[in-house]
């Protein structure tokens, strides 16, 4: 992976739907990995994105966490184990 930046090149901050990252996905062990980890995200300064769909915002059978913190990164808390109930 190669970073670079230069004032061609960035902004002056950060926004996940211009050219360039949008997120960095993980992958957790199960639903209630997902859960505390979603239930902790607040007191280190990420929010729930798309809250009335979580954990499904990625569509049916993508169960997942999309969090932001207060820059405006994005990162996305896969499980992988489990099938939708």
């Amino acid at each position: 992976m190669v970073v670079e930046q230069s004032p061609d090149l960035s902004a002056d901050h950060h926004d996940r739907r211009r050219p360039g990252l949008n997120h960095l996905a993980f992958h957790v062990a199960d639903r209630a990995t997902l859960d505390a980890l979603t239930a902790e995200a607040p007191a280190y300064g990420w929010r729930l994105l798309h809250p009335e769909r979580h954990p499904y915002a990625g569509g049916d059978g993508h169960r997942a966490a999309y969090l932001e913190d207060e820059a405006g990164y994005e990162v996305e808390l896969v499980v992988t184990s489990e099938p939708r109930a």
